[in-house]
């Protein structure tokens, strides 16, 4: 017997309208395969230089975040639990987050930005891809 991707899906998002477009995509999916859902958002810390914003900021800023996708799912039986991590490297905390709640597979829908800004910053759905070693789920956007 097959176990659903969708099982235990985690999700990384990035702001509330990311955790909105996000939900909305993946709810399909949990509706059809009876799966659970934790959302993440990672408050990225600067390894010795500054951080951008205080944590409490940042943490304040989390809550709105996991308000916005607990709302798609406000008729439906779909577990939602969120979780704030804190760490130097994002793709490394999702993937470490994923093995540490046993995740199916982490899920995302991709984010806007040129790609001289993702490399400038970085591109944390590449590493994703190219370091996890469970799967990652592109899906698209349900505007």
């Amino acid at each position: 017997m097959s176990t659903s991707l969708f099982t235990h899906a985690l999700v990384p998002v990035a702001s509330p309208e990311d955790a909105e477009a996000t939900m909305r995509a993946i709810r399909p999916y949990l509706e059809s395969t009876g799966g659970d859902v934790t959302v993440i958002n990672v408050i990225e810390k600067a390894g010795g230089a500054p951080d951008k914003a205080s944590v409490e900021q940042r943490e304040e800023y989390a809550h709105e975040i996991f308000d916005s996708a607990r709302g798609v799912f406000v008729d439906s039986d779909i577990t939602v639990t969120t979780d704030i991590r804190y760490g130097t490297d994002v793709a490394e905390t999702i993937i470490q987050t994923a093995h540490d709640i046993d995740a199916s597979a982490i899920v995302f829908t991709p984010r806007g930005g040129s790609r001289w800004i993702r490399l400038l910053t970085g591109d944390v759905a590449l590493s994703l891809v190219s370091e996890s070693d469970l799967p990652v789920i592109t899906l698209p956007d349900h505007d």
